[in-house]
């Protein structure tokens, strides 16, 4: 993991996979607001094992939850079972800032795609 700075927000970064792990509050920095990111924890439905292997916390080391984030697009991200953080695989944060964004190019989205190159791969 490496530490990158967006937007004046540390976030961890893994190269080898592309994921990015948030700590708890980061994601209010990110989508701008507490109340745009418990807005988007709220629209979690379901906890689902989702056929991936469960991954361990980098804080507590604890085996993650995986929780399914209803909307449009539906995200599945990891999450710490003592809420220290969120883990999202490559994509699933740029998923979940466009839905904060309403569909614009936001300065965070933009940032995110020049220090992680195209998130989705393609």
């Amino acid at each position: 993991m490496v530490v990158l700075e967006l937007d004046q927000v540390e976030i961890d970064y893994c190269p080898d996979c592309c994921a990015v792990w948030l700590d708890e509050g980061e994601l209010d920095l990110l989508l701008g607001s507490p109340e745009a990111a418990r807005a988007f924890l709220e629209t979690c439905c379901e906890k689902t094992q989702a056929g991936e292997s469960p991954k361990r916390c980098p804080v507590c080391r604890k085996l993650m939850d995986k929780v399914l984030f209803d909307g449009e697009p539906k995200v599945l991200v990891d999450q710490c079972p003592r809420k220290e953080g969120l883990w999202f695989d490559r994509g699933e944060l740029e998923m979940v800032l466009q839905r904060g964004a309403a569909g614009k190019e936001t300065r965070v989205l933009a940032l995110l795609r020049d220090m992680l190159g195209n998130p989705q791969g393609g």
